[in-house]
């Protein structure tokens, strides 16, 4: 019975390690890591499982109208936070201190910022008037996202159109 026990516990103690998302540390390192190879900004995406705004972000950004420009300029990288109780284990560790260094702690989700190779914080998804616009739906939304767009991008004026045009449909 002991060595049965034994067996049984060190399972346990083995699996509770097992699922644990990496760091949001690790994480951001590798996506500046590889936008400096591939001379591109960082978008980091807070988000959740559950959430259906986070998924509609995702949708738009890999339409295929917008997605050969979101994947020439940037690396796009989630992090975890604010997950279900059953689910806690997919939140990356640090990401809610990022989260609420970076101005999203009360904004809710999707939050996004955007990061030069190096780290450094270029834009939020918090637009003039602190409003969260998430994944960008209505007129003035997807305005300031464009104006995000033009500042950290070389975004021409077709690529412009299809943005406006593709997050548009999110409202």
């Amino acid at each position: 019975m002991k060595p049965f026990l034994i067996y049984i516990l060190t399972m346990l103690f083995m699996m509770s390690g097992k699922g644990q998302a990496p760091t949001a540390d690790s994480v951001l390192k590798e996506a500046c890591s590889k936008a400096a190879n591939q001379q591109k900004k960082v978008m980091v995406i807070f988000h959740a499982s559950w959430c259906g705004w986070c998924q509609k972000m995702d949708a738009s950004l890999n339409d295929p109208s917008v997605k050969p420009f979101f994947d020439k300029n940037f690396v796009i990288t989630h992090l975890t936070i604010d997950e279900v109780k059953n689910k806690k284990q997919l939140e990356n560790p640090g990401a809610e201190e990022l989260n609420k260094k970076w101005g999203g702690a009360e904004e809710g989700i999707p939050f996004w910022v955007i990061l030069d190779k190096d780290g450094i914080l270029l834009a939020t998804s918090n637009d003039p008037s602190g409003e969260n616009v998430g994944c960008p739906a209505t007129a003035k939304e997807v305005q300031y996202f464009v104006q995000v767009l033009k500042k950290t991008t070389p975004i021409n004026s077709q690529q412009l159109a299809a943005v406006i045009k593709r997050f548009s449909r999110n409202e």
